[in-house]
């Protein structure tokens, strides 16, 4: 077991979850309270890397983000290297590519609380913002964890983005996904498996915690 590479893809998806949910909130707010013409397009943005091809979505971040554009030299004249092929590349992707999965289970559970709340905070003179942080967020608080556990195991088992993006640095860019791709090509079946066993387990550990957490909590609301 490439024990560096478990620690490097623990840390991105952590980094990247963390990130994610600080965008994903407000955004989610945006969209379920927003009147906006745009709002469709805003959010036809947000999803579009559910169904575009992760190399296709890595290939054009290698581009945006390596010194063939302007945006690219500035990002190497601030930092003094390229985001492509560094960790903080690899997490640029990573937000990218996994936002729907914390984008929509969060407006799922923002706008599954009720109208006449939000109606009613908004004529008590609760600004947008206030009115996700004390009243959606709360009342969607396990739609924000469903969304927090989606974005990490997207994370963890995310292959494309990282091969085009990162690239295969022991210690920087190496992640599981691109470790086992190494053992299978190599024949390594033995140790594929151990690799895809570790990334199955953490997985299924995930969505019964999620799962059993939820259940548990609908069961004492139908007590109550």
């Amino acid at each position: 077991m490439d024990w560096q590479a478990f620690l490097l893809t623990l840390r991105l998806a952590g980094l990247t979850t963390a990130i994610l949910l600080v965008l994903a909130i407000p955004l989610a707010g945006v969209l379920v309270l927003g009147r906006s013409r745009w709002l469709a397009a805003l959010e036809a943005l947000a999803a579009l890397p559910l169904v575009l091809p992760p190399t296709v979505l890595g290939f054009f971040l290698l581009v945006l983000l390596g010194p063939r554009t302007a945006f690219g030299r500035g990002i190497i004249a601030v930092l003094g290297h390229p985001l492509a092929f560094s960790f903080s590349g690899l997490v640029v992707g990573s937000v990218i590519y996994s936002l729907p999965f914390a984008v929509q289970p969060i407006v799922a559970g923002f706008s599954s609380v009720e109208t006449n709340l939000v109606d009613a905070a908004r004529l008590l003179g609760a600004s947008p913002a206030r009115v996700v942080l004390t009243l959606l967020a709360p009342l969607a608080r396990r739609s924000i964890i469903a969304a927090a556990v989606l974005s990490f195991l997207h994370t963890i088992g995310e292959f494309g983005v990282v091969l085009m993006l990162g690239g295969d640095i022991p210690g920087a860019t190496r992640t599981l996904s691109i470790v086992l791709y190494n053992q299978v090509e190599n024949f390594d079946y033995g140790a594929a498996t151990r690799t895809a066993g570790l990334l199955l387990g953490l997985s299924v550990l995930a969505l019964v915690a999620i799962y059993s957490s939820t259940g548990a909590r609908n069961k004492a609301g139908r007590r109550a």
